[in-house]
């Protein structure tokens, strides 16, 4: 049947379980019991939004956030480490740039959502910690519980009785065998604390703490790990160098440097003051056998001048995964390659470039690429794309290669384009590639003119009587090769990278403990009865623990060794009688 409405209910009808409400007669609306809700206001807003942050399940979401949110900065060039990517990218994709600019995905990890994130976490970290640190100080401070009257009723129980000596004082001898348990479990490692009622005795162990205690360093260090990469990430800079055979490299950002990228702390007016100077570089070849892997290189090694003011000149030496520290930075090699000394000259003969151009390896046999822009002193701006072979040989089709790394046939050979090299637009162009378009080639290619190859102090004339170029032989000049030799330096200092170190051991030693160790409770009982006593052993674990009932047999079987007496048949412990439970009161049925 239909339910009568609140105004045309019978006063004096029974309620339905439904219709039930305890407010008082005078309560909501009017005074018709209506049950209102109560208004948080702003505090308790601010409350409830605080506990949800701070709940470990927020920090799991916005650590799985911060890993997805990192994702773009590995897929799109960052303006911080690669800015010349981001000029081609935007050269090669004008309609979307302006998309993913305006969405900081080129600055994704200084971005304004990437912060956001990343201060979330941090905070919700900290009022996790916080809390649950002074929680656990609070339980390391308490008593172990008391004995459970009943321990029969545990999972983890066993009762052996054992015989009481002749004429031997059965309440003393419970509780010397407490003391035996104390003992045993003290020196397992157990808080322990003794509950005696009458003539029973009884101590309580527990151990496990360190568990609670691994899971607050866990997380404790992933604050640390947060700060150290924040504070020292600020504080830090990276910044590459190439640095031919008897140059010097100045740590300064205006003088040194080809790329620097600093932290948003770093002051560059205020860098440690040294210079490097490349004194020499050794690599050693294995032997020319025309086998497979022959002639690989097998070690890099700089021999490094390093200058300080105030200071005696002193060397270093730089190798693979060896790098070089000094003030606080360290000095990595990167890579290496030739720098062939290139002079050339206008049709009057006047020196219009004159410098060691760095080559880049393109192969295990340093076959390498560079390039020459010539920007003034020619009526029209000229480059010169080369290749540079250590070892060159002509293969069966014609074409030149390398077949060994070190110097033994150096050969330079280069494709000249004339025209405009795009420098005077102020667009950043790398040094190290050339793009000819707009301009016309004039050696080599299709050009209709071979193009130019230089051998060490051999010079060649540029077509159409424009000048000539000369491949210099270091040699004449008492080098002891024809060709200087470079160095890619990157020069990096990590402020928090220590303490990151120190906080991710930390970490892995508290996840570890968290995982591995058990926090259980152990109890052991001595009542006297008839002639003899009752031993109760029992056991509870916090969490899954395999391992509880092994625990429990362990010392149930240690004590009885220890005490040394005869097992005899006991009573039971008497069951306490049960309450009876009152009967719930049904609702009566109005239909």
């Amino acid at each position: 049947m239909s339910r009568p409405s609140s105004d045309q209910a019978d006063p004096s009808a029974p309620l339905r379980p439904g219709d039930h409400s305890d407010a008082p007669q005078d309560s909501g609306v009017d005074g018709d019991r209506t049950i209102t809700q109560p208004q948080l206001g702003i505090v308790g807003w601010l409350r409830w939004g605080w506990r949800q942050l701070t709940s470990m399940r927020t920090a799991l979401v916005l650590l799985l956030l911060l890993a997805i949110a990192a994702i773009p900065g590995s897929i799109v060039p960052q303006r911080s480490a690669d800015p010349n990517g981001v000029t081609q990218w935007r050269t090669d994709n004008p309609d979307l740039y302006p998309i993913l600019d305006a969405l900081q995905l080129f600055d994704v990890y200084t971005s304004v959502w990437f912060s956001a994130i990343y201060i979330l976490l941090f905070v919700s970290l900290v009022g996790c910690v916080i809390p649950r640190t002074k929680h656990h100080w609070q339980a390391l401070k308490s008593r172990p519980p008391r004995t459970p009257v009943r321990l029969s009723r545990l999972a983890d129980h066993r009762t052996v009785g054992v015989a009481l000596r002749e004429d031997e004082d059965a309440e003393a001898a419970a509780s010397a065998a407490v003391d035996e348990a104390q003992r045993q479990l003290r020196k397992s490692g157990y808080r322990v604390e003794r509950y005696d009622s009458g003539p029973v005795a009884s101590v309580s162990a527990e151990r496990g703490y360190l568990r609670e205690t691994g899971n607050l360093v866990f997380h404790g260090a992933l604050v640390g790990v947060l700060i150290s990469v924040g504070i020292g990430g600020g504080l830090t800079y990276t910044g590459q160098t190439v640095i031919v055979e008897g140059d010097t490299f100045v740590n300064s950002l205006g003088l040194g440097y080809t790329s620097f990228n600093p932290g948003r702390f770093v002051d560059t007016d205020q860098m440690p003051p040294y210079s490097l100077t490349l004194d020499k570089f050794d690599v050693t070849y294995g032997p020319f056998t025309g086998g497979p892997g022959h002639g690989m290189a097998g070690d890099f090694l700089a021999h490094l001048t390093v200058t300080e003011p105030g200071q005696e000149p002193r060397d270093g030496d730089v190798r693979v995964n060896h790098p070089y520290g000094i003030e606080g930075d360290r000095v990595y090699l990167m890579g290496n390659g030739y720098a062939p000394t290139i002079t050339v000259r206008d049709a009057a003969g006047e020196v219009v470039f004159s410098e060691d151009v760095p080559f880049l390896p393109q192969d295990n046999n340093m076959t390498s690429i560079g390039v020459v822009k010539i920007a003034d002193g020619m009526p029209k701006q000229l480059g010169f794309a080369g290749f540079f072979y250590p070892t060159a040989a002509t293969l069966e089709t014609g074409a030149i290669a390398s077949a060994y790394g070190d110097l033994t046939n150096p050969l330079v050979t280069f494709r000249v384009y004339e025209g405009d090299l795009g420098i005077d637009d102020g667009t950043p162009r790398s040094v190290y590639t050339l793009d000819p378009t707009g301009m016309e080639q004039i050696a080599g290619g299709d050009s209709g003119v071979a193009s130019l190859e230089l051998e060490p102090g051999q010079t060649v004339d540029l077509p159409g009587g424009r000048g000539t170029v000369t491949f210099e032989d270091q040699r004449a000049s008492g080098a002891e090769a024809a060709v200087k030799r470079y160095v890619s330096l990157s020069i990096h200092r990590d402020v928090g990278a220590p303490f990151v170190l120190v906080f991710a051991i930390l970490a892995t030693l508290g996840l570890l403990a968290g995982l591995f160790v058990p926090r259980r409770r152990l109890w052991v009982k001595a009542t006297p009865v008839d002639g003899a006593i009752r031993l109760e052993y029992a056991g509870l674990a916090r969490g899954e623990d395999p391992a509880i009932a092994q625990a429990v047999a362990d010392i149930s079987r240690g004590h009885l060794a220890a005490l040394g007496r005869d097992e005899v048949e006991v009573p039971p412990e008497a069951e306490r009688p049960r309450r009876p439970r009152p009967a719930r009161a049904q609702a009566p049925d109005v239909n």
